[in-house]
């Protein structure tokens, strides 16, 4: 398994640290039959997926100690997940050429969209533990992104899909004034 740390031990501009995990997001928390769950990826892609949750454990997993920062003005430091990489997706979906964005889909018509570039990373994983257990329900169990270098929005909670595009999609937040770039040492909070 590997390790990697994007710990930075450092406040963004405009942040505070705190030691809780708070619950923030849009909608209820979805009731999830893990039998009937996938994971699909479409769009741009030689290899289109559609993966049931035992198929996508099955991938190889990584281990992420990462800061986790919200754009409402909260940092916690050294997160630790355990997941699969986003690049181990794309590298099984084979994306095409033309594929520059990515736009992740969830429950409750959540999206939220990444440079194909940024969503390459080494540090953006498909997350299912969180502090060495399986996600809770109210972080997104069974599966979130966690993309640590921009704010919290871009990790999408329920996630249950990508697609990859050629043009830029914004997701639920962006088009409703937030950041698309949402790089907290900038302080990318709104559009």
């Amino acid at each position: 398994m590997i390790q990697i740390s994007n710990r930075h031990k450092k406040l963004p501009p405009g942040q505070r640290l705190i030691e809780d995990f708070p619950v923030l997001h849009y909608g209820d928390v979805p009731e999830v039959n893990i039998e009937t769950w996938d994971f699909t990826v479409k769009g741009l892609v030689r290899n289109p997926l559609r993966l049931s949750f035992d198929e996508f454990m099955k991938l190889p997993s990584v281990e992420l100690w990462a800061d986790f920062h919200c754009v409402t003005g909260w940092t916690k430091f050294d997160l630790h997940w355990k997941g699969v990489l986003f690049k181990t997706i794309a590298e099984l979906a084979n994306p095409l050429p033309d594929a520059r964005y990515v736009l992740i889909f969830a429950e409750n018509n959540y999206t939220t969209n990444l440079p194909l570039d940024i969503a390459m990373d080494n540090d953006v994983i498909f997350a299912y533990e969180y502090e060495g257990k399986p996600l809770t329900p109210e972080h997104g169990y069974p599966l979130r992104l966690v993309v640590p270098k921009r704010y919290a929005y871009k990790s999408a909670k329920w996630v249950r899909g990508i697609e990859f595009l050629q043009k830029d999609r914004p997701g639920f937040w962006e088009v409703r004034g937030y950041s698309n770039s949402a790089d907290p040492w900038k302080e990318e909070r709104y559009g």
